[in-house]
């Protein structure tokens, strides 16, 4: 391949350049494509320079007649063994028959195997041993030096104690491939390039992946004729030969131009790694050609895994810190969210911590006509209007930008406060948002020249090749852009949109929950009406009725009449009092708090037995009590409960004899269930509905008195403790209550 003359080469064609498969090597060496069985079917067009024999003779013949007994001897094993892989591997040093010596470099790859052999001045093999006290060492200070900026200067200087380059950077590109040089090690002749950046257009996009594949690229001379390989195309596949991992590689003829105008004669890039990707690359500069030996190489190779492997772990570090501080910021916020009513206010309660949540100027919340702002906002017309271009670009999960005016051309006029923008819908329904803005942050780009110069120049001008004319610094001032998005906080930000939607129908099934309590509370309340109204109002009239008799016969002698009316006087204001202590008591039901502790339900329903001795009185019961379990739940409300089916099974007894009362449990995993069954007087299962409502009554007050008030007792004492209560009947012959009460302890 014949250099290219700077008329001929094309700078808006640099990003298409052949690089893995130029077809020519850098000539400090010679290289030879063979086939499994070690024959040539490929030499470099300089073989006869280093080994005597003209590359066209060369093909075909077995490798022992090219380079000599001798070195097929050392190689032939290794070449031959077709355990070789992608990667260059150091063979050995050999010495050909004309007396030149080699390092022999060898891999597998492009369906051939290919043997680099590189002139070295001495004959013996390379010596590795100084590479494990420069690994060592390295490796030593590493734990000295926490930040990355250290690390990276620590290996500037090492990579240059090694290689002995007048000038050693490290670059880490930025996510749209702009290089910046980090860290530098120097001699003093040399310009400094320490904070500078070069536009990615340096290294084109092609040019990283290689890096990515292969990790070091050396050029010795960037004068160098490039010797071609001979015959051009591979002679397996008929295409050009894939050199992506040979050491003597030939590069772009641009790239060489690139390196004469920067004052670079020789150079050697090792890649920097994190997590598969490229992170940035080891850069070394030499004013004049300057080899570097395998043994180097491999030094520089290994100590830039290791910096890769620093660099990984430090971010990662670093990026767990800072997704552990904006999670416990989102924590806290959602905290303050659940603790009140009303959802915007609550978000606006907490104002401070949402621009903390995302480092922010100035936060928003827009919900329908409302808006709610915080910190450094645009006005709300603008907010307004920016909340409908949102709406307008359907997004509905985060949008971001840290370059608001470039999507949104009326951003312009607000750049100050927000040339940055966050945007969270909070509705899966209506066009409302939560809008964090951050303000503009004017940067100051130093160039290592001004990249926007134009790549092609006039004609014959010799600086046409490089894509500037000049590597001296050149300043950009960066406007309209803010502080990027960070990855954590986009990705935290969706999750805080989650949460919010949680809670917002955590909130929605709070209401419907209420809803139905409120609609169950006017359902008593009508029957507390009609209770008012019917049952409180019979006595009373009872009262009105008897008093109004007893005064009619005030003037008549009939003692014993004016007694049975002065007793149903009584009678009706005694069942009007119990009736106002029954509703008391109900009342008070919902409103008490629980008091859960261990409760033996044997003794619970001994005592309620021993209550009920009066009731009783003479009647022959036949009591079937089983064992019964130990429950969680208040006493007193539990007593109750119990006193008033064993009550029920009493009362609706009466005219049985004996009267057979049978209390038994079953005692599951997750609730105790209990039945109270007697043989009394029963009820129609059709109206079961009613059984356990306020002041309902399944029997006529003259066969069986009460107030109806003890049942809706049992039910709300049970529900409390969140069990269960049902009842089945056959109408004349019992009824069975059941009840359960969960094993875990009732809320208080």
């Amino acid at each position: 391949m014949t250099q290219a003359s700077p008329e001929q080469l094309d700078l808006s064609a640099c990003d298409r350049e052949p690089i893995r498969t130029p077809g020519s090597i850098q000539p400090h060496g010679f290289m030879l494509t063979l086939s499994p069985a070690l024959e040539v079917l490929q030499a470099s067009a300089n073989l006869a320079q280093w080994a005597g024999m003209d590359a066209g003779e060369a093909l075909g013949r077995p490798l022992r007649e090219v380079i000599g007994e001798p070195a097929h001897a050392r190689l032939a094993l290794e070449l031959g063994s077709g355990t070789l892989g992608a990667r260059p591997l150091y063979l050995g040093t050999v010495t050909m028959e004309n007396g030149r010596h080699f390092d022999v470099l060898g891999h597998a790859w492009d369906k051939l195997v290919i043997a680099e052999f590189e002139a070295v001045d001495r004959p013996r093999p390379a010596d590795f041993r100084h590479l494990y006290p420069l690994i060592s060492d390295f490796l030593a200070r590493v734990n000295e030096h926490a930040s990355i900026p250290a690390l990276t200067d620590l290996a500037a200087r090492h990579v240059r104690s090694v290689t002995g380059f007048g000038r050693v950077m490290v670059y880490q590109f930025d996510p749209a491939g702009h290089g910046r040089v980090v860290a530098e090690s120097k001699d003093a002749d040399y310009e400094s390039y320490l904070g500078q950046s070069f536009p990615a257009s340096d290294i084109p996009a092609q040019a990283r992946e290689l890096y990515t594949l292969s990790p070091i690229r050396l050029i010795q001379d960037a004068n160098y004729v490039p010797a071609p390989l001979l015959p051009p195309h591979n002679p397996v596949t008929g295409k050009a030969n894939d050199l992506s991992f040979a050491a003597l590689r030939s590069v772009s003829p641009v790239h060489l131009q690139y390196m004469r105008n920067m004052g670079t004669l020789a150079s050697m890039s090792v890649s920097l790694l994190v997590k598969g990707k490229l992170w940035g690359l080891i850069s070394c500069h030499n004013t004049s050609p300057r080899p570097v030996s395998v043994e180097q190489r491999t030094a520089c190779e290994q100590l830039g895994q290791i910096l890769s492997l620093c660099i990984e772990s430090r971010e990662d570090a670093s990026e767990l810190q800072f997704r552990l501080e904006v999670r416990r910021i989102m924590v806290e916020l959602l905290g303050h969210l659940t603790k009140g009513s009303d959802f915007l206010e609550n978000m606006s309660g907490v104002f401070p911590e949402l621009l903390r949540f995302a480092r922010a100027g100035g936060v928003a919340i827009v919900a329908d006509d409302r808006i709610l702002t915080y910190g450094d906002t645009p006005d709300e017309a603008a907010i307004r209007a920016l909340s409908t271009w949102l709406a307008v670009q359907g997004h509905v999960e985060v949008f971001h930008t840290s370059h608001l005016a470039a999507v949104y051309p009326p951003a312009g006029a607000f750049t100050r406060s927000a040339s940055g923008l966050m945007a969270l819908p909070i509705s899966r329904i209506h066009k409302h948002y939560l809008l964090w803005f951050r303000p503009e942050l004017v940067q100051t780009v130093e160039w290592a020249g001004n990249p926007y110069e134009n790549k092609i120049a006039a004609p014959n001008a010799p600086t046409q090749l490089s894509p500037r004319t000049s590597f001296a610094a050149w300043r950009e001032t960066i406007h309209g852009h803010s502080l990027p998005w960070h990855s954590a906080e986009i990705e935290l930000t969706t999750e805080f949109r989650s949460a919010l939607l949680g809670i917002a129908l955590e909130r929605a099934e709070q209401m419907a929950e209420l809803a139905e309590e409120l609609g169950r509370a006017n359902k008593e309340l009508e029957a507390f009406s009609y209770s008012v109204s019917h049952d409180l109002r019979a006595p009373l009239r009872h009262i009105v009725g008897f008093s109004d008799l007893l005064l009619e016969s005030a003037g008549t002698e009939d003692a014993d009449r004016r007694q049975r009316f002065l007793k149903n006087i009584k009678e009706s204001a005694r069942l009007a009092g119990k009736l106002v202590d029954d509703l008391l008591s109900f009342s008070q039901m919902g409103r008490a708090a629980l008091r859960p502790t261990a409760v033996d339900m044997n003794d619970l329903v001994s005592a309620c037995i021993d209550k009920l001795g009066i009731d009783i009185g003479q009647r022959n019961v036949d009591w079937h009590i089983d064992h019964l379990p130990t429950v969680q739940a208040d006493p007193s409300f539990l007593h109750l409960a119990v006193y008033n089916l064993l009550s029920n099974a009493v009362k609706f007894t009466a005219q049985r004899d004996p009267a057979v009362i049978r209390i038994w449990a079953e005692d599951g995993p997750e609730e105790a269930v209990f039945h109270v069954a007697d043989n009394g007087a029963g009820f129609n299962m059709d109206y079961v509905h009613k059984l356990f409502g306020v002041f309902q009554r399944l029997h006529r007050m003259e066969d069986f008195q009460g107030t109806g008030i003890g049942l809706a007792n049992v039910r709300r004492i049970v529900e409390r403790h969140n069990g269960r209560v049902w009842a089945e009947s056959r109408q004349g012959e019992g009824a069975t209550f059941s009840f359960s009460i969960p094993k875990s302890s009732p809320t208080p």
